[in-house]
């Protein structure tokens, strides 16, 4: 059974009443065959009726599905020859950012990637996906090798921001931060970034000032996390709706405003329902992306990324 939402109780009633005739026909205690044909057509009709309308704030909770795909998924099924490159080189290693290079399509690609983890040691070992400056800093240290060898970029974006503990700011977190923007903008390689899940603050910018910004459906990326936003600016948590609303960090908002160049749609019912389906059509979508940049040369990359960044918001104000 998938973890349900809040505003998926109803859902959740009726395809618990399903799972609970299949038992009993598995069972041999009835024959419910035709009944539970119909509360399926039913439960298929209230998910799709659901993902129809979802608000800003119930985008934010599908992003956040603890079901979701992450990056070593897509790492797993999209990329072969995966080698993990570890390390800095000035302070240590960073779980939170995964990089290395690989085969994407039997071209030769640099990943790199947020990675929450799917369990409770995952995660601890992961920190959440919220890196500290040491993972920028690797980053920064693969995209200049990989422009050192002229092999494209790949990034998977999905973090709720940039870890804000105390040792993080003590090394520099901000400036980490900042330069691993600048690597991005610098290098002439092309870079396509992936948003998955959540793209939070310079947490995600960090890897994702990219030629083509692919987007998932119900993925969200803006400067601040609703709650977040909700307590500095009413000081009130309750007020984190609100906020979703206006922060307009869903992908249709973003993509009416230049942000993000490309929406993937998802499966009926969220990447967690059907994460195969998920994957695949990324993959396709990169594919699409990253062709017709491998025949722009490093100057005119580098120009149209700069480019791309200054003219955002132009579009939704036109």
């Amino acid at each position: 059974m998938p973890n349900y939402l809040d505003f998926e109780e109803s859902l959740a009633e009726i395809e618990g009443k399903i799972e609970e005739l299949r038992h009993q026909m598995d069972q041999g205690e009835l024959n419910v065959t035709e009944e539970v044909a119909k509360l399926e057509l039913r439960a298929e009709k209230i998910l799709e009726q659901t993902y129809a309308k979802l608000t800003p704030w119930q985008k934010t909770q599908v992003a956040r599905h603890q079901n979701r795909p992450h990056m070593m998924d897509y790492l797993k099924a999209l990329i072969t020859d995966f080698t993990p490159l570890a390390g800095d080189r000035s302070f240590g290693e960073d779980k939170a950012i995964v990089g290395g290079l690989g085969r994407f399509n039997g071209r030769s690609v640099m990943v790199i990637g947020h990675e929450k983890g799917h369990d409770t040691e995952s995660r601890v070992a992961h920190n959440f996906g919220m890196a500290r400056p040491e993972g920028y800093r690797k980053a920064i240290r693969l995209m200049n090798l990989a422009d050192q060898f002229g092999i494209p970029v790949i990034t998977f974006v999905d973090t709720a921001g940039a870890y804000p503990g105390i040792d993080a700011e003590a090394r520099g977190q901000a400036e980490a931060i900042a330069r691993s923007i600048e690597a991005c903008l610098h290098i002439k390689v092309p870079i396509v970034s992936v948003i998955i899940g959540e793209g939070g603050s310079g947490g995600a910018m960090a890897i994702a000032a990219a030629n083509s910004v692919i987007m998932l459906e119900h993925a969200i990326y803006s400067v601040i996390s609703p709650e977040g936003c909700a307590s500095i600016l009413w000081r009130d948590n309750d007020a984190k709706e609100t906020a979703a609303e206006a922060l307009k960090h869903t992908a249709a908002d973003l993509e009416e405003l230049g942000v993000i160049d490309t929406i993937v749609p998802e499966p009926m019912g969220g990447a967690h329902r059907h994460p195969e389906d998920t994957i695949k059509a990324v993959g396709a979508a990169l594919e699409k992306v990253l062709v017709p940049l491998l025949a722009l040369g490093g100057n005119e990359l580098k120009a149209a990324r700069r480019d791309k960044f200054l003219e955002i918001g132009q579009k939704g104000l036109a």
